[in-house]
């Protein structure tokens, strides 16, 4: 049995901001976590490509408010910002 990737720990060099802000990137992040490992069996955020979180913002909370939108594409942007990539994100993709 393989050991469930550390969300918190991933993320831990980039998190910033009070406690609840932090707290919400997790959740979030775990989420687009469950959701990109259910579509295309990814299970770390290391095997992601950008059409992954693209899908997300695109497919999976368009139905959402934009405030929660807006929240979503924060977190995308943190997780890019941690794989170190050069992609980038708009509120249009939200």
């Amino acid at each position: 049995m393989s050991k469930s990737f550390e969300m918190e720990l991933f993320l831990t060099g980039v998190l910033t901001g009070s406690h609840a802000t932090r707290q919400r990137h997790l959740r979030q992040a775990m989420l687009i976590q469950a959701e990109i490992a259910g579509r295309w069996q990814r299970e770390t955020p290391w095997t992601w490509q950008r059409k992954h979180l693209a899908w997300f913002l695109e497919h999976r909370i368009r139905h959402r408010s934009e405030a929660t939108r807006y929240y979503y594409l924060l977190t995308v942007r943190l997780l890019a910002r941690r794989l170190e990539t050069s992609w980038r994100f708009s509120q249009s993709e939200s």
